[in-house]
């Protein structure tokens, strides 16, 4: 039995047999990759319509009906066919009506990700880092005071030596009384991390861990910015930061940060994408419910990243400056976060590169039962499992470990 996940997999066991028929090649590989696909908010009309077109195509469907047969509201499609099938799908939903259409280009993004296409990239400004070459590595920096991993630079004997002992009293804000001491500490260790295999850099200037003291904009941004303005000028790797602030993003940008990393996801402030678009930037745009989620999970991930990502291409990002994070560990359950972990996979049909963060979280330290300074392998785990699934980007602490641990996983599931 062989289990081609998209069309290079099925054509390089095809040329096992040493086969000279190139057009064959092709129409085999397109059967031999299968799709399953769950389209959601339906009307029973579209619903029929897509069963209908999908069974002409010699695949399967099934509707799911309610009391009244799903006549009145919304309803749900499985549908079921090779790759074949679901292009003859995509063909006859070209034309149809609007909703119709813009389902059909949808699911084309699903055909995208198993298709032989052209490189895609990630572009931030000047950098541009080609998807599917290798897993990169995100370097988490933080110039804070109450990081859960206990890595705030501001909690260091370093940084402490740069700061007053007392909050100034007017405005309760640690005052900075050394400036080039804190900077000089993190770029000493953004350095580290670069020698260790960093490909990226993310500056962060509030924590964001569960009751995380709130930081204001002046204070985050006097916090990181000068850090931001020595780190584009030293290293060659792409600077981003990790901030759900437009004053903040907008400063950074100026200064010449790469990446806006937004654990809101540019929902509750999508000007941050304008800007980010104004200086040709790219975004990280992460899963962060308001509240407890009921029912599938992974039904409120891709709806509420699809919103992400429609509102940084409204803002005049293109589709290689979006990178999407299903944000494991905030406003999930344990369960929720493992039953994520396993179906990482299905954030292909959003057709955007996607970034992990799971780094010493506390499923980890939940499942393990252990602190956060000993999570070292539980976080080796979910690497290797996001590589495994696709992801293309892990947010890390532990850059020398987990750079390896990448290494590792790309040669035995990229193949490089």
């Amino acid at each position: 039995m062989v289990y081609p996940k998209n069309i290079a997999e099925a054509e390089k066991e095809i040329h096992k047999i040493e086969t000279d028929n190139n057009n064959l090649t092709e129409r085999i590989a397109n059967k031999a990759v299968q799709l399953c696909m769950v389209i959601e908010d339906l009307t029973p009309f579209v619903a029929d319509t897509i069963k209908q077109e999908i069974a002409n195509a010699g695949g399967e469907a099934l509707i799911q009906r309610g009391e009244d047969d799903g006549v009145l509201g919304n309803t749900t499609a499985f549908i079921v066919g090779n790759l074949d099938q679901v292009k003859k799908l995509i063909r006859k939903l070209e034309p149809q009506p609007e909703t119709l259409a813009d389902i059909g280009s949808k699911i084309q993004l699903v055909t995208q990700s198993v298709e032989k296409k052209e490189p895609s990239y990630y572009c931030c400004k000047e950098h541009r880092l080609e998807i599917g070459k290798k897993t990169y590595t995100v370097g988490i920096l933080n110039i804070t005071t109450d990081s859960f991993s206990g890595d705030g630079l501001l909690l260091t004997e370093t940084a402490n030596q740069a700061l007053r002992e007392t909050p100034n009293n007017s405005s309760g804000r640690l005052q900075i009384k050394d400036r080039d001491l804190l900077i000089e500490a993190a770029c000493c260790r953004a350095e580290k991390m670069v020698a260790e295999g960093a490909d990226i850099i993310d500056v962060g200037g509030e924590s964001t861990r569960p009751g995380y003291t709130v930081v204001d904009d002046r204070e985050e941004l006097d916090r990181i910015i000068g850090v931001v303005e020595q780190l584009v000028k030293t290293l060659k790797v792409p600077i981003s930061v990790d901030t759900s602030k437009l004053y903040v993003a907008e400063n950074v940008l100026k200064a010449g940060a790469h990446i806006i990393n937004d654990v809101n996801g540019l929902i509750k402030e999508p000007k941050i994408a304008e800007r980010a678009a104004a200086y040709g930037a790219g975004v990280i745009a992460m899963h962060n419910p308001d509240g407890p989620i009921s029912g599938d999970i992974f039904s409120h991930i891709t709806h509420s990243l699809r919103k992400s990502a429609d509102i940084a291409r409204r803002a005049g990002l293109k589709p290689e400056n979006i990178m999407l994070d299903p944000g494991i560990g905030f406003g999930k359950t344990l369960e929720q976060n493992l039953e994520v972990m396993r179906r990482l996979e299905e954030l292909k049909c959003l057709g955007y590169p996607v970034l992990l963060g799971t780094s010493r979280k506390s499923m980890i330290g939940r499942v393990l039962d252990l602190p956060v300074n000993e999570r070292l392998e539980g976080t080796a785990a979910t690497v290797t499992l996001g590589i495994a699934k696709g992801v293309d980007f892990i947010r890390v602490h532990d850059i020398k470990e987990m750079h390896r641990v990448a290494e590792m996983s790309d040669a035995m599931i990229r193949g490089i």
